[in-house]
């Protein structure tokens, strides 16, 4: 398989793990209920939020459904290019987060292009996100490290 299609496979991966865990949490976790998982590091805790990190914009969830295509679209559209295994991990976990949080802001209540993502792993009260948060950040963390490095999208590394 090409890296293009290694790519669309993690994020394929991702964003299925990413809604089969938000499917769990909707039906295990009472709304604003706190289950200890690690005491005082890690608790799940059930929250609907209709804006970005730390509920920043909350009135503009439309706009985030705009940047989430657009990165959908965009990382689509340059991952034709890949050759490098690095980059091809990275971008398949960035597309994955961001495809995940598209779906979820085109089809979740309030209403289409309106929906509010599902977060449910609380971080010590510092905040709330989930799996896709996860591989957005660490994909991001990722991408930043392979550009310092000078590593191209087209060069096997």
């Amino acid at each position: 398989m090409r890296p293009y299609g290694w790519m669309l496979a993690l994020a394929v991966m991702v964003l299925l793990a990413d809604q089969a865990s938000k499917l769990w949490a909707v039906s295990a976790l009472a709304d604003g209920e706190r289950v200890s998982v690690i005491q005082g590091v890690i608790q799940l805790r059930l929250l609907f939020n209709p804006g970005a990190a730390f509920s920043i914009g909350e009135g503009m969830t439309w706009v985030f459904t705009l940047v989430a295509a657009a990165v959908v679209a965009g990382i689509v559209h340059v991952g034709r290019r890949l050759r490098s295994t690095a980059w091809t991990v990275a971008l398949g976990a960035l597309l994955g987060g961001a495809a995940s949080h598209l779906l979820e802001r085109l089809f979740r209540p309030p209403g289409f292009a309106r929906g509010h993502i599902v977060d449910f792993i609380d971080y010590g009260g510092l905040f709330v996100g989930n799996l896709a948060d996860i591989a957005l950040v660490g994909s991001c963390v990722f991408v930043a490290l392979l550009s310092a490095r000078g590593i191209s999208l087209d060069r096997a590394a």
